[in-house]
C-alpha cells in the first residue's frame, strides 16, 4: 500500500511560544519602527503588521535562534513597504514627548528637550536610508552588530564602520548647528 503525501503549508508555532516572543521583542521593534517612522499611532499599526506577519511565517522559520534577526527584517520591509505608499514627515510625536521627559523637568527643559531631539531625528534623516536604518537598528531596537550585519546583507565590520561615521557626522552636523 503506497501512502498518499500531500503538501501542509507551514503551521505557526504555538500561541504560547509566539507570545513570549512578542512580549519580549515589542519593546525593542517598537523602538526601531517608532525610530523610523516618528509617530505613535502609526508605530502601533506598523508594529501590529510586522508580528501579524511574522507569527502568519513563523512555520516557515527553520531556526528559533534566527528569530530575532528574521523578525527585524520583517520590520524593515513594512517600514520600507509604508514609505513607498506615502510621505515620511518628520514631526516627533508629542505623546511620546511627555513620556520621555521626567515628571519634576520644568516647561523649559521639556522644550529644549523636545527641540534637541526634534533636531536630532531631522538631522539623522537628511542622511542616506542604510545610515538611518543601522542607526535606528542600533540605538532603538538595541541590537548587536552582528545582528544588524545579517539583517542588513553587510559584514560586521562594515557595520561597525558605518555606526562610527554616521555619529561623527552627527556630532560634526550638530556642533556646526549650535555655533551658528
Amino acid at each position: 500500500m503506497i501512502e498518499s503525501q500531500t503538501a501542509t503549508a507551514p503551521t505557526p508555532p504555538a500561541l504560547d511560544t509566539f507570545s513570549e516572543k512578542y512580549q519580549h521583542y515589542f519593546p525593542r521593534v517598537f523602538a526601531y519602527v517608532y525610530a523610523r517612522v516618528g509617530y505613535l499611532h502609526l508605530t502601533e499599526d506598523l508594529v501590529s503588521e510586522v508580528f501579524e506577519r511574522a507569527y502568519k511565517k513563523s512555520g516557515s522559520l527553520r531556526s528559533d535562534a534566527a528569530f530575532s534577526t528574521w523578525l527585524f527584517t520583517i520590520a524593515r520591509n513594512v517600514i520600507i513597504s509604508h514609505g513607498r505608499k506615502y510621505a515620511r514627515e518628520t514631526i516627533v510625536d508629542p505623546e511620546v514627548m511627555r513620556e520621555i521627559a521626567p515628571a519634576s523637568a520644568s516647561v523649559e527643559s521639556e522644550v529644549l528637550q523636545h527641540e534637541a531631539i526634534r533636531d536630532l531625528a531631522n538631522l539623522l534623516r537628511t542622511f542616506p536610508q542604510r545610515e538611518q536604518d543601522i542607526i535606528a537598528l542600533k540605538f532603538d531596537a538595541e541590537l548587536p552588530n552582528q545582528q544588524i550585519a545579517e539583517i542588513m546583507g553587510l559584514s560586521e565590520p562594515n557595520v561597525r564602520v558605518i555606526i562610527f561615521r554616521t555619529l561623527r557626522k552627527l556630532r560634526e552636523l550638530l556642533g556646526s548647528e549650535q555655533h551658528s
